[in-house]
């Protein structure tokens, strides 16, 4: 059998949610070598800018050196367009998340973000290779601006994207919605059936949120989860490694 992968990635990473992640990240490190992608906001809803954490900028420089990924994820990682008017824009913007900063966004305001958030790594040196959107929403416009720019790749929850083509590799995703005790064990429910039916799957990508990590019982499903795929021979590595393996054709 190929060898199997897994890659570990952090969702919504700003200043304000290292608090949420920190014990977490110690149990890993203490796991032994397990890179960690890191989905890095450069300004976390308007109020939490990198550029004013110096602390905090050094942390991912540290974890940087020692093999971590670091990933643009949207710039503000949250919905400021104008009011939805319709009820499909009501539901994904509204119900499903109020999160999904490119969801509408016209070309050029995407373009711009994307670049802003591209030169916030490159005032840090931090290498950058890939784009996810908050909440995985992205218009047209967003996907055509990205085709314009030295990125890598892109993803969506079962998906890995290479850019600026946007073909489609196959990564499946487990993620939760822990903002409640019911949404907690219905998420435990489906991920432990996802697993079993992606036991042979190539990758499996583990997609982690703030929230998680303020539940005991959300929290401990994670870090066993890791442990046991480690423990069935799976590799660890992040994204932009893992794509670099894959082929280029077919």
């Amino acid at each position: 059998m190929a060898e199997r992968s897994l890659m570990l990635v952090l969702h919504d990473v700003a200043p304000s949610t290292w608090a949420d992640y920190r014990p977490f990240v110690e149990a890993v490190d203490a796991l032994g070598n397990v890179p960690i992608t890191w989905l890095v906001v450069p300004d976390f809803h308007h109020h939490d800018a990198l550029a004013a954490h110096s602390d905090f900028r050094r942390l991912l420089d540290g974890r940087v050196a020692k093999g971590d990924e670091l990933t643009l994820h949207g710039y503000y990682h949250c919905d400021d367009q104008p009011r939805p008017r319709s009820p499909k824009e009501w539901f994904m913007r509204r119900i499903y998340t109020h999160e999904g900063e490119f969801y509408q966004l016209p070309q050029a305001e995407a373009l711009q973000r994307l670049t802003a958030g591209i030169e916030v790594f490159q005032r840090n040196d931090w290498p950058l290779q890939g784009f996810v959107a908050p909440a995985w929403l992205m218009s047209d416009g967003t996907r055509q601006a990205l085709r314009q720019l030295p990125l890598g790749y892109t993803s969506d929850p079962h998906h890995i994207y290479r850019l600026p083509d946007f073909k489609r590799i196959d990564a499946p995703g487990l993620v939760w919605s822990a903002r409640s005790a019911w949404r907690r064990g219905l998420s435990k429910v489906l991920s432990d059936r996802r697993e079993q039916r992606w036991r042979t799957a190539p990758v499996i990508r583990l997609g982690l949120h703030p929230v998680d990590m303020r539940h005991e019982f959300s929290r401990r499903y994670w870090l066993h989860t890791l442990q046991r795929l480690l423990n069935a021979g799976r590799m660890p590595q992040t994204k932009a490694a893992w794509l670099a393996m894959q082929p280029w054709d077919g």
